[in-house]
């Protein structure tokens, strides 16, 4: 069985200014907070997450595009045709998702709007933190919930977070 759900890794990085914006996890809530707002072709996420994150940043279409799939793939959006382009509306499922996971949400939306300045509350290390645990949270239980994948798919996810636990621990 073919794994589709790497591809979305690339092309989020940024370049080299500074930390990456955002992981495949943060992205799929935002993706779907903007299709939420109001039905869109891919292009059209990818000027609106442009125009949001001042100029700065684009997701690339290889980014963008395997997602909005896994997103149908998952029930979370509906797809109609208009004319050669595809059209994305939140299902009900996928606002259950959001309404569920609305403070993580409101996180990524946040910091996607702040475009990496300051927030001006203390140095922020502290909610950064906050935020790529609830990012974290969040990717594990997806993986751990995709019906597609293959058996052992949760043994992997665990040993993963105990090695980072380990990781963690041995910090000075």
């Amino acid at each position: 069985m073919h794994d589709h759900h790497h591809h979305h890794h690339r092309g989020m990085g940024g370049g080299g200014r500074g930390p990456r914006m955002f992981d495949s996890g943060a992205m799929r809530y935002v993706v779907l907070q903007l299709i939420a707002e109001k039905p869109r072709h891919g292009y059209e996420i990818i000027k609106e997450l442009e125009t949001r994150i001042g100029g700065g940043y684009a997701p690339s279409p290889g980014a963008i595009y395997p997602l909005m799939a896994m997103l149908y793939d998952m029930g979370h959006v509906s797809i109609s045709q208009e004319g050669n382009k595809k059209l994305h509306s939140i299902t009900p499922e996928g606002q259950a998702f959001l309404d569920e996971n609305r403070a993580m949400v409101d996180a990524v939306m946040a910091r996607l709007t702040e475009g990496g300045r300051g927030t001006g509350r203390g140095d922020g290390r502290h909610d950064d933190l906050r935020a790529v645990m609830h990012e974290l949270k969040g990717t594990v239980i997806m993986r751990a919930r995709d019906p597609h994948a293959p058996a052992g798919r949760r043994e992997q996810i665990a040993a993963i977070l105990r090695r980072a636990g380990a990781e963690i621990a041995k910090l000075d």
